[in-house]
């Protein structure tokens, strides 16, 4: 019944046309729609019919009159091609096989590049804004043609960069699909990927709301993940960059990141590292450093990082990291003093940290305790009951083991039940270690 009232409806259309033809003479108002006065009258009639076929779903008969506009006069309205990509978008979804899809999606692309050719310089809706639509087309239905993908997104970013319309979901994704394909492609090269990750990025720094920086977090990822985003290539993106802005907050923390990322270790980003530290410092970034200057056995430089992550650190659970790093750190540089303090430091926070009994068995068993009668023998009891502590809390085997091979040393150098004899030591008893960092600890009495 629908398609009968919209026939009868067309018929009465032709009718008025042809009646009123003289109304469709004058050029400047008309000319647009036809060389003459009845081919203007058709065409002005195609475009009302393509209209009422659309609001009525009949999409048959509104390909026809779409066909016979842009065959005829495809300048005369933008509305032809507005109700064209609706046209084409439904016959996508109705397209029964996968033959006949393809057909539609060629169509809907080219009526995108047909509506640029007519209409791209419309002040409002012009080519930028018809590249932005043809760009969304394209990823929702040619997302498997690589190559379309990206020169189209390409094509969409580089028009609204000089009209300042970049949207950021659109440069991610263009971005994201450089990045992806760069491992495979040839055409495809580290300078390419740099080139517009700087061209890029301005756009993205300025984003605020949460869907801004969802896109951002993806333009970011894709450059890191890319494979082309190496020390060597960071570091000469942004040491230019940096020596003309060297306290740019975002900046460094964006250099940083990459860099971090990248797992670089170059001299360049340590530095830029401890810069981006004196602007914004932070528990997280001072662990950094400290990592960073331990493994290269500045010890010194990751003690004062560890500290001053410490100094300003509150969670129980980090205090209590710092303090084993600091603990290790000092004792492996042999500063007893100030490994058995942290350790102790640590124990008074969680005694069931095996930390705290490695460390301060190995302060015991470094002390000097020529006072005790058996030839300083008494800090090893101390220092034996920390190891084997530790070798029971540790959860590491690797460390377990030292542990237990430290606990054993100390064993054997336990004093003789001779020597105990003759400083009146029984087996057994208790015994108060009297000097050294065991100093007042408890311990007993054991032979070799």
């Amino acid at each position: 019944m629908k398609s009968v009232k919209f026939l009868l409806a067309a018929v009465a259309l032709v009718v008025s046309f042809s009646a009123s033809a003289q109304d469709f003479s004058d050029d400047k108002l008309y000319g647009k729609w036809g060389a003459t006065a009845e081919e203007r009258a058709s065409n002005i009639g195609a475009s009302n019919f393509l209209k009422e076929a659309m609001d009525a779903k009949d999409y048959a008969a509104a390909t026809v009159n779409f066909q016979q506009l842009l065959q005829n006069c495809p300048a005369a309205s933008v509305n032809t091609f507005t109700r064209g990509t609706t046209l084409y978008k439904n016959r996508i979804n109705r397209a029964r096989n996968l033959d006949e899809k393809r057909r539609l999606v060629d169509s809907l692309i080219l009526i995108h590049d047909l509506r640029i050719q007519y209409f791209g310089d419309d002040l409002k809706y012009g080519r930028d804004y018809i590249l932005d639509i043809k760009a969304r087309d394209v990823i929702k239905y040619c997302s498997a043609d690589r190559d379309l993908l990206r020169s189209t997104l390409k094509e969409a970013v580089e028009a609204a960069i000089p009209a300042n319309t970049v949207k950021l979901d659109i440069a991610a994704m263009y971005f994201k699909s450089l990045c992806d394909d760069f491992a495979f492609d040839d055409n495809i090269t580290s300078e390419m990927i740099l080139t517009e990750y700087e061209r890029l990025a301005p756009y993205f720094d300025a984003a605020a709301d949460e869907a801004a920086l969802a896109h951002k977090k993806t333009f970011e990822d894709s450059f890191a993940d890319s494979g082309a985003a190496n020390c060597d290539n960071l570091e000469a993106l942004f040491s230019e960059k940096l020596a003309a802005n060297p306290d740019d907050t975002e900046l460094l923390s964006q250099a940083v990141a990459l860099m971090s990322r990248a797992s670089c270790s170059s001299d360049f980003f340590l530095s830029i590292t401890e810069r981006y530290y004196t602007v914004t410092p932070s528990s997280d970034t001072a662990l950094f450093l400290a990592k960073a200057f331990q493994d290269r056995k500045q010890n010194d430089k990751a003690l004062k990082y560890l500290r001053e992550a410490l100094a300003v650190e509150l969670d129980p659970i980090k205090k209590e990291s710092l303090l084993a790093q600091i603990a290790i750190t000092e004792l492996s540089a042999s500063n007893y003093s100030a490994a058995a303090s942290a350790a102790r430091q640590l124990h008074d926070i969680n005694p069931q940290n095996g930390y705290s009994y490695f460390v301060l068995g190995q302060c015991y068993a470094s002390s000097s305790c020529a006072s005790d009668g058996i030839g300083g023998a008494s800090v090893y009891w101390a220092a034996y009951d920390a190891m084997s502590r530790a070798a029971e809390l540790l959860k590491e085997p690797e460390v377990q083991k030292v542990a237990r091979s430290l606990a054993g040393a100390y064993r054997s150098a336990f004093p003789t039940q001779e020597t105990c004899f003759f400083a009146e030591l029984s087996a057994g008893q208790g015994y108060t270690v009297r000097c050294g960092f065991a100093s007042g600890k408890s311990t007993t009495v054991r032979y070799r």
